[in-house]
């Protein structure tokens, strides 16, 4: 077991970590030891999120082994171009299935530049589509795309309200504002405790306590004290969750039981 797991003590906390990539090939091979280290501090449920159709389905296997184990289905913007041309109609039928509990990873992403705008919100619009009609809600990816993002929720908020979470938020106060005033949920990952993210906790600071959660995006963005060694895993949720109830100005239990409320609300988790 590993230097930074040891350091997080068994104690009656309870954490969900609302977005890992189990599916991962660094995070897959060692799934047991993973979800072991992962239950040793306290996270007893986690959302494994899809990006592709296989993905999807993979993490769909995952969560009907393993009892603390959901899934979200989806095509994230990144992969758009990749998907075949009956992908989208088989993630429709995978999002009626037992223990599918959200929709994405969907969103925009104009960071890497290399899959079209308008095919990625073709994409975002469907899984908005998709959540009207099965009542789920989405994941969204945001990399430097929250003025376009805002706009494609707002035609949606038009048809009905829109349910979710931006995940792995990283932008600024008025975003976040936007965002909870189009009903979503804002959660944050390890980025939050980077030394250089003073701005970003401030504006944790300020969440309501009914929309906020935490995650890890493993395989990525492990926090400090452990930042850049890879892989992520949810067992490291739980620095999140201290950094940010010192944010907030409250102990990681009362954190926990927020966040651990709110992941349970919004994707309909029962508790363990």
């Amino acid at each position: 077991m590993s230097h930074d797991i040891n350091s997080l003590t068994q104690d009656s906390i309870q954490l969900i970590d609302t977005h890992a990539h189990l599916a991962d090939e660094s995070l897959f091979p060692d799934l047991y030891d993973v979800l072991q280290r992962a239950a040793g501090v306290g996270v007893v449920q986690m959302v494994a999120v899809g990006t592709t159709l296989s993905n999807s389905r993979i993490c769909l296997e995952l969560a009907k082994r393993h009892p603390q184990l959901y899934a979200s289905v989806g095509i994230h913007p990144n992969y758009c171009t990749a998907a075949g041309p009956t992908d989208w109609e088989q993630i429709v039928e995978l999002s009626t299935l037992p223990r599918v509990v959200a929709l994405g990873e969907t969103g925009l992403d104009c960071y890497w530049q290399d899959v079209p705008l308008d095919l990625q919100r073709d994409y975002f619009e469907r899984h908005l589509a998709l959540s009207r009609v099965t009542g789920l809600p989405v994941i969204i990816h945001m990399r430097e795309s929250g003025p376009q993002i805002l706009q494609v929720l707002a035609d949606a908020a038009r048809i009905a309200p829109v349910k979710g979470v931006m995940h792995s938020f990283s932008g600024d106060r008025a975003l976040a504002d936007a965002c909870l005033d189009l009903g979503l949920y804002i959660s944050f990952s390890g980025m939050l405790t980077f030394k250089k993210s003073v701005g970003l906790r401030e504006i944790a600071a300020c969440i309501p306590d009914d929309r906020i959660l935490i995650e890890t995006d493993c395989p990525y963005l492990s926090p400090e004290p452990i930042r850049g060694k890879h892989p992520n895993e949810p067992a490291r949720v739980r620095h999140t969750a201290q950094c940010l109830a010192d944010a907030r100005g409250v102990s990681v239990d009362t954190l926990a039981q927020i966040t651990t409320s709110n992941a349970r609300t919004l994707f309909q988790l029962k508790e363990t």
